[in-house]
């Protein structure tokens, strides 16, 4: 087992810079996601640990070695890839072998590990079959077992769910989480869906243009993004935003965004009077704007008159699209909610847990 440590890594491909001065300390054991957008530079953080990009500048530790120079072979780690990259003409067994025959280990090791990494991953019914007679589900598990097998120190995935269907993501999600429960080892997984990320990691790692924004807990991350970035990107529906100005008045300050204005609460204002006057990003997630009559009690409810423009009904909530004046935003509602299009209707929202960030550093005002 082994902690794993970016130091100071860049990574520049010509003039692009593709990891932009990492740092990152992953404990022994802990269970990191690298997400981000497509291109954010998280596969090529991956890759250089696992010795497929070389570095530019930096150090990449796993324990306390140094790997910039040692050879993908000899870092003891293991990777799974989006593609599953098994042999089609080699039956289960023999795929999950093949690294440790190259290794020459011995024949009733191989088995052993075999046989154990198909009883973890509950594929040991499947090990004659070819890839051929196996689902997208099996296939990955597959890959999974391949990387089980060689019982490394790291384990690197790389978005190993893409291309599998939305149930079987869940499942196998599930899967992964409980593997990492058995097997105790170090996990970095990359991954673009953030709904991955919240659900497996320990710790996430927020990755934009290269820049690591924040590296957190789920749930910190979600209470309190540092910026703008991290909180459109954390929240599915994604966290609304508004333009407003923060206005001061007879002692009070409130968000005008134009159309309306709410209230902040009393135990907050003194964080954001310096601001008074001045124009912000004002955010408020999706589940934190309520249908009135079914909003939750002793919250600081603030009221805001908007327009239904679609509602989407997802079984135990509603997701309603409305405007009120030139913004648009989304809100999670009670089912029992009744709205159609073109509504006139007053929402609530949570001021409890709203947001408020400098429109020119678009970062957090705490």
């Amino acid at each position: 087992m082994a902690s794993v440590t970016f130091d100071h890594v860049y990574k520049r491909f010509g003039d692009v810079i593709a990891v932009n001065d990492l740092n990152i300390q992953i404990a022994d054991k802990e269970f990191l996601v690298l997400v981000g957008p497509s291109g954010c530079g998280k596969t090529t953080a991956l890759r250089c640990l696992a010795g497929l990009e070389d570095i530019s500048e930096g150090r990449i530790l796993i324990g306390d070695q140094v790997v910039n120079d040692v050879a993908p072979k000899d870092r003891d780690i293991a990777m799974v890839f989006q593609s599953y990259a098994l042999y089609p003409h080699m039956s289960v067994f023999d795929n999950m072998a093949f690294g440790l025959r190259l290794r020459k280990t011995p024949r009733d090791e191989i088995k052993r590990r075999v046989e154990k990494a198909a009883q973890i991953l509950g594929i040991e019914h499947l090990l004659d079959r070819k890839p051929r007679q196996l689902s997208g589900g099996q296939r990955q598990r597959v890959a999974v077992g391949r990387a089980i097998v060689r019982e490394p120190k790291v384990f690197l995935f790389d978005e190993p769910l893409s291309n599998l269907d939305a149930k079987l993501r869940v499942e196998t999600r599930a899967n992964i989480s409980k593997l990492h429960q058995q097997l105790q080892t170090t996990f970095i997984y990359v991954t673009h869906d953030q709904v991955e990320a919240m659900t497996m990691a320990t710790r996430i790692a927020v990755i934009n243009k290269g820049i690591l924004q924040q590296i957190d807990t789920p749930q910190t991350l979600y209470d309190r993004p540092d910026n703008l970035f991290v909180a459109g990107f954390i929240g599915s529906p994604a966290m609304n935003f508004f333009s407003a100005t923060l206005r001061k008045d007879d002692g009070k300050l409130y968000v005008d965004g134009g159309s309306f204005s709410v209230l902040i609460p009393e135990n907050r204002t003194s964080v954001y009077m310096p601001y008074a006057g001045k124009q912000v990003i004002f955010g408020v997630r999706p589940e934190d704007i309520h249908n009135p009559e079914f909003a939750p009690p002793g919250i600081v409810a603030q009221p805001v008159n908007s327009k239904v423009d679609v509602t989407e009904l997802m079984g135990n909530e509603i997701f309603v699209y409305l405007k009120t004046g030139d913004h648009s935003f989304v809100a999670r509602v009670d089912p029992r909610s009744r709205y159609r299009i073109n509504d006139e209707v007053q929402m609530v929202f949570n001021m409890d847990n709203m947001h408020i960030f400098d429109k020119e550093t678009e970062l957090a005002i705490r």
